[in-house]
């Protein structure tokens, strides 16, 4: 028969994980503020995709970007 089609594969999981979201969606996911996402859009640490007027927040290029910011404790001087 094959592999599974991914939309009988999202259905058997019981969610969807999506590929991109919007601005508010990426703010509500990050806690960043909504200038603060700009700003790193601005500076490629985010990666976007348009659709006419609207920008889309590639998912991974967001989750790549807050990990980076992940602040080991242990390694910090005070």
């Amino acid at each position: 028969m094959g592999a599974p089609k991914l939309d009988e594969a999202c259905a058997a999981s019981g969610s969807i994980e999506p590929i991109s979201v919007r601005i508010p969606t990426a703010v509500a996911m990050t806690g960043l503020s909504r200038s603060r996402i700009y700003e790193l859009i601005a500076s490629g640490e985010i990666q976007i995709a348009k659709d006419r007027r609207s920008t889309l927040i590639i998912v991974s290029s967001l989750r790549e970007t807050v990990r980076r910011r992940i602040v080991d404790r242990d390694l910090q001087t005070t």
